[in-house]
């Protein structure tokens, strides 16, 4: 068991992200500076080899994976939290309308509980988890997943996942120390590209 390690991946910049609206369903785009970042990322993930590379359907999540190099399987269970009627708020705007809220304790009105939330990401943990002995997966998903992902590879309850802060665009390790999973890495971003980015592809 011990052996299996999980590296995520957060997708890139869009517009939505950088604004800081809730973004789920809305399947917008990656920006420039994303897709750049998307590119950078390959750098550090293209000399690992992976036994099992899944990615969100969402088009910031696939696209970053291919603008770092990579033709991952698509997994249902790696959406973004369902936000329901709070799709497209920011954390303000929603504030303003329930005091006190937070996404981790809601209310979601018309979205996902924390709970089905982490069902999702058991799903995705227990399939790393079953990966032979040394295997390595690497996940491509969206931040308030991938932070109870990783709540969740802790055993910790999915609320935990508000002690992990997560940038687009970054890398996190999750493994083991000692036969008990840990963190190895957490929110690493890319390093800086010696010169000018290749201009992406044709989306």
């Amino acid at each position: 068991m011990t052996g299996r390690v999980v590296w995520v991946a957060r997708h890139g910049q869009t517009e939505w992200s950088a604004a800081g609206r809730h973004t789920s369903s809305t399947d917008v785009p990656l920006t420039a500076v994303g897709e750049q970042e998307a590119i950078a990322l390959g750098t550090m993930l293209r000399p690992e080899h992976f036994d099992l590379v899944e990615s969100s359907p969402r088009q910031r999540a696939l696209r970053t994976a291919e603008l770092a190099g990579f033709e991952p399987t698509v997994d249902n269970d790696l959406v973004e939290w369902d936000y329901g009627e709070l799709e497209g708020l920011t954390t303000d705007q929603i504030k303003a309308k329930y005091p006190g809220w937070s996404i981790w304790h809601g209310p979601w009105p018309g979205g996902e509980t924390a709970e089905q939330v982490a069902a999702r990401a058991d799903r995705a943990v227990q399939r790393a988890r079953a990966l032979p002995s040394g295997g390595k997966a690497l996940l491509f998903a969206h931040g308030h997943l991938l932070r109870v992902l990783a709540a969740r590879w802790l055993g910790q309850p999915a609320a935990s996942g508000r002690f992990f802060m997560l940038g687009t665009a970054t890398l996190s390790v999750l493994g083991w120390e000692h036969s008990g999973p840990a963190v190895e890495h957490w929110n690493v971003p890319p390093a800086p590209a010696p010169g000018p980015l290749p201009t992406p592809g044709p989306q």
